[in-house]
């Protein structure tokens, strides 16, 4: 028996000592990420953020980090990283150095599109430390998302995305150590202008706020990272007290994909939310997990997409601003995407059945002339042009686009972006090289390497907006944000479409227009989640009508309006949908009068 028991013990140890020996390091989590970005776009599909080489053609700097090991020896070393253009082989090469000893090979040109571990052979530790560094060879978009050591070559890591972030938490001890935010009135989730106007209104009327965004700026698409600018009006509104926090947020019209991303207002943003004394703002932060009771959204779980924190918020309220209407998928809220039949909507810009399209992404870019001429290389791994169809431009305006139902717009956005990469480098390239009287002395001055994408889940309401309602201007009882967009459906340019059969990224519309009209407040809240508003492009309405209701000035004005509608709800204890059965009255004076003595505000009860 007490060599049985010996035997266990030994067991147990080993595991333990075997334990000890497997490092992992995440690619954000670098100490020094040099000229590498932090990618987090498909964090839904992979679990995790990656480091990028966004040079435009341009080495960047390197990126390196300490990395500790409880004890010295021959460790085996897996790099996770993948060809983000194999026709056949892409260009996005880089090495990987151990204390300044490069591996053995180059990563990133393997021919292969998918996630994968990629063995790197042996190094060995001599001391607690070693100096990790991972070096570009061509700034055209390599990529790595961690690095894995073990004593034990058959100790390959999972690479299934669900099995690895198991793996991911347990190395990492992320569930041992999430951090717990207090309690909350409202949690927004997304700060784009939808989001962040929704944290303003709400915070101004003494709610509580979390503002959760996952990139390092807000304004999502109007921001220095994407740079599209703001659309629709605030000035025909038939509540005038909607769209004074829009305009707060708007830094002026710099137009589509300026090169000066000064000029979007990021600082701007940022100035006017860290005023507010109920906003507590979390950057960086991407939401990836939700908990329910029945159906009311108890918490969400953040990890930041640089640390790898993990924070857990809690709160009475919860608004879905992500756009994509990730929270609202999480808490399995009912939701659309892509388009509805005709028969099923009686719309008569409906498609004829019912499919999968969507508006695109875009990436745009710009260009500046420079005193000198300039090279670019060629790119045969790009898309390819010819005198007979090239894009003659110094710059990219919203038709760079790239979706239209042939790539799923959520679980293929990191594929999305890269073929708008491939386009625009490939285009490029023609101009400097078969163009060079005009285009000598340009250089690209910018490329956005994160997607403005434009159409995905639209999450469902009491009330689904369509085109009906905007055309016939049909005022409901609890008709809230004046919209005056017209309906604009993108799809495939017919040029594009017959040089790019199934591969389009140049995009086409028709403005059908409109007068003035209200989207009601319904449409802002989930019909089956009995605590979560919603606010931007993923709110209730049919694909038709998203046409119009997706620009962002109209966005912002239902943040404004989901913040007032949290305060009515918060004071009587009330859920979204209560507002409109019980407390419709008092809402809509709210948003229509101006705040003066006439109403007075009473905070809610904590």
């Amino acid at each position: 028996m007490k060599k049985f028991t010996f035997l266990i013990i030994l067991f147990f140890l080993a595991i333990l000592s075997h334990a000890q020996d497997r490092v992992l390091v995440e690619a954000e989590s670098f100490d020094n990420t040099g000229g590498w970005v932090v990618d987090q776009q498909s964090f839904d599909v992979i679990y995790s953020s990656y480091l990028m080489a966004h040079g435009m053609g341009k080495k960047v700097a390197d990126a390196s980090t300490k990395v500790a090991f409880e004890k010295p020896g021959k460790y085996h070393i897996w790099i996770r990283t993948k060809d983000w253009a194999p026709f056949p082989k892409g260009p996005g090469r880089f090495t990987v150095l151990v204390d300044d000893m490069p591996l053995a090979i180059e990563f990133g040109s393997s021919g292969s599109d998918e996630w994968d571990w990629y063995y790197g052979g042996q190094v060995e530790v001599k001391n607690q430390f070693i100096n990790l560094k991972v070096q570009d060879l061509t700034g055209f978009n390599g990529r790595f998302d961690a690095i894995y050591f073990s004593t034990s070559k058959e100790d390959t890591p999972p690479n299934q995305h669900d099995k690895l972030l198991d793996f991911r938490k347990n190395l990492l001890g992320l569930e041992r150590n999430t951090i717990t935010e207090g309690q909350f009135d409202l949690v927004v989730v997304g700060g784009g202008i939808a989001g962040t106007a929704a944290a303003i209104s709400a915070s101004r009327m003494g709610l509580k706020v979390a503002l959760i965004q996952n990139r390092p700026v807000l304004g999502g698409n109007n921001s220095s990272e994407i740079r599209v600018h703001l659309m629709g009006r605030v000035d025909q509104n038939h509540f005038p007290k909607l769209g004074r926090i829009v305009r707060e947020l708007d830094n002026g019209d710099p137009g589509n994909g300026n090169w000066d991303g000064d000029r979007y207002g990021d600082a701007r943003k940022m100035a006017v939310v860290q005023a507010e004394p109920n906003i507590k703002l979390f950057m960086n932060t991407h939401v990836y997990q939700v908990e329910m009771e029945k159906n009311k959204i108890v918490a969400v779980l953040g990890r930041n997409i640089r640390t790898n924190e993990e924070i857990r918020f809690t709160g009475t309220y919860f608004s879905d601003c992500t756009g994509d209407g990730t929270l609202g998928f999480l808490a399995g809220a009912d939701f659309r995407m892509g388009r509805e039949s005709q028969a099923e909507t009686g719309e008569s810009l409906a498609s004829e059945t019912s499919d999968d399209f969507t508006l695109g992404t875009s990436n745009l870019w710009a260009s500046l002339e420079k005193e000198k001429p300039s090279d670019f290389p060629l790119t045969p791994w790009a898309i390819q042009f010819s005198d007979e169809y090239h894009i003659d431009d110094e710059k990219a305006d919203w038709q760079w686009e790239t979706g239209f139902g042939n790539f799923n717009t959520i679980t293929e956005a990191e594929k999305i972006r890269d073929h708008n990469l491939r386009a625009i480098f490939g285009n490029w390239s023609y101009l400097k090289n078969q163009k060079k009287d005009k285009y000598s002395n340009h250089e690209l001055a910018w490329v956005a390497y994160i997607g403005g994408k434009r159409e995905s889940r639209r999450l469902l309401g009491d009330h689904i907006l369509t085109q009906m309602d905007i055309q016939e201007g049909i005022m409901y009882p609890d008709g809230t944000v004046t919209a005056t967009w017209t309906i604009d459906l993108h799809f495939p340019d017919a040029k594009n479409s017959l040089y790019f059969p199934g591969e389009e990224f140049f995009a086409a519309t028709e403005h059908i227009r409109v007068q003035p009209y209200t989207i009601p407040y319904r449409c802002l809240y989930s019909r089956n989640i009995d605590n979560l508003f919603m606010a931007g492009r993923n709110i209730s309405t049919t694909h038709v009508a998203f046409g119009s209701t997706r620009v962002m000035r109209t966005c912002g004005m239902m943040g404004e309006a989901v913040g007032y509608a949290a305060y009515v709800s918060k004071k009587h204890s009330s859920t979204p949908r209560g507002v409109y059965e019980n407390h419709l009255r008092e809402f809509m004076t709210l948003i229509q009068s101006p705040l003066s003595n006439e109403l007075i505000i009473i905070p809610p009860k904590n």
